[in-house]
C-alpha cells in the first residue's frame, strides 16, 4: 500500500491528512490542497469527487506547493493509489483513430513527444497491457495529464481527455 499527507497551506503547513487508499471524497478531511508529501506508492490525484476533474500523477517525494504538481487550482477532493508500478514490463499501443482503428505503435518506454515518434496527430484509442501511465496533452510532459491502467480505451473521453491531443507519455514507476 501507499501513504501519501496532504496540507492545507504551502510548504507542509496547515491542517494536514494522511491517507494509505483510494477515497472517493476527500472534502471532509481539508479544505484545500497547497502541498503533498509522498511517502510510499504513487498517486493520482483528482480535482473533484468521485475521481474526476483535472488528474496528477504523483511519485514518492514533496510537493511544496501546486505547482510541483502542475496543478490548476488548490482542488483535491479524490485520489487513488496506483497499483502495476512495480517490475520491469510496461507495454502500451496507441491508435490513430477511435476503436483502434488507424496506424498503431507499440511502445514500452517514455515517449517525450509523440509526433516525432510516430508522425500521428492525434491519440484516439489505446490498450494498456503492462504497467500504468500518464498521457499528457503536450510535449515533454507538460498540460493535463490522464492515468492509464491496464486496459482498452476505445476513445479518448474514456482516459478523461476532451479532445484526442496527447503529445507525450510516460511509465509510471515507482522508483
Amino acid at each position: 500500500m501507499g501513504k501519501i499527507i496532504f496540507y492545507e497551506d504551502k510548504s507542509f503547513q496547515g491542517r494536514r491528512y494522511e491517507c494509505g487508499a483510494d477515497c472517493a471524497d476527500l472534502h471532509s478531511h481539508f479544505s484545500r490542497c497547497n502541498s503533498v508529501r509522498v511517502e510510499t506508492g504513487c498517486w493520482v490525484l483528482y480535482e473533484r469527487p468521485n475521481y474526476t476533474g483535472y488528474q496528477y500523477v504523483l511519485t514518492r517525494g514533496e510537493y511544496p506547493d501546486p505547482q510541483q504538481w502542475s496543478a490548476f487550482n488548490d482542488s483535491v477532493r479524490s485520489c487513488r493509489w496506483i497499483k502495476n508500478t512495480y517490475g520491469n514490463s510496461y507495454k502500451i499501443r496507441i491508435y490513430e483513430r477511435p476503436n483502434f482503428e488507424g496506424q498503431m505503435a507499440e511502445h514500452g518506454e517514455d515517449c517525450p513527444s509523440v509526433q516525432d515518434a510516430f508522425k500521428f496527430r492525434d491519440v484516439q484509442s489505446c490498450a494498456v497491457s503492462d504497467g500504468a501511465w500518464v498521457f499528457y496533452e503536450l510535449p515533454n510532459y507538460r498540460g493535463r495529464q490522464y492515468f492509464l491502467e491496464r486496459g482498452e480505451y476505445r476513445q479518448h473521453t474514456d482516459w478523461g481527455a476532451t479532445a484526442p491531443a496527447i503529445g507525450s507519455f510516460r511509465r509510471i514507476t515507482e522508483f
